[in-house]
């Protein structure tokens, strides 16, 4: 079976079915993701990129920690002089799944979020999960085109390819 690389062209919100929070964007070839800019509440960059180092050290830790979010990848980005924050995540569920598995995660593990640090971010976000998402959803600048090497692959497709990888080369390695 061969995959074949493929991009989709994501039509603009007001064409796409309205969910709950906002409009239900489709999967793509890159499975789904959100793009936060919002800006950095003043004097709060360094706390930012202190966050990004004790998650760092929390994956250290426990390497799965974020599995419930099912990311392919996150790239978290401070720019205009520290002003500004952009948050990219590539997942496999949807937005509002992904948004609502992000509150149970940090509430599972007594974690505080980045976004924390960000000006109009709900104070009361862990207890006000509809307020965490609507900040999401104000802060989403949605992509126009998305392109997918492995198109529709999930992270955990990816993980088992690579484990039968693993076995097969030990394999091969033996009979030698």
């Amino acid at each position: 079976m061969e995959i074949k690389p493929q991009a989709a062209v994501v039509p603009k919100e007001a064409d796409l079915e309205q969910g709950k929070y906002g409009p239900v964007f489709p999967k793509t070839p890159a499975c789904y993701g959100f793009t936060i800019v919002a800006k950095v509440k003043p004097g709060r960059a360094e706390a930012m990129r202190e966050y990004g180092n004790a998650l760092a050290e929390a994956l250290e830790e426990d390497p799965y920690l974020l599995a419930p979010l099912k990311l392919h990848y996150l790239r978290w980005v401070l720019f205009d002089d520290d002003t500004r924050f952009m948050y990219q995540g590539i997942f496999d569920t949807d937005f509002d799944k992904y948004t609502e598995d992000a509150i149970a995660l940090f509430g599972k593990a007594r974690m505080s979020t980045a976004f924390e640090n960000l000006e109009g971010f709900p104070e009361d976000w862990k207890t006000n999960p509809e307020a965490f998402k609507r900040f999401v959803r104000e802060h989403h600048c949605p992509s126009f085109i998305e392109y997918g090497e492995y198109p529709f692959v999930t992270a955990d497709e990816i993980k088992k390819a690579l484990r039968i990888k693993s076995a097969l080369s030990e394999m091969l390695d033996q009979l030698q």
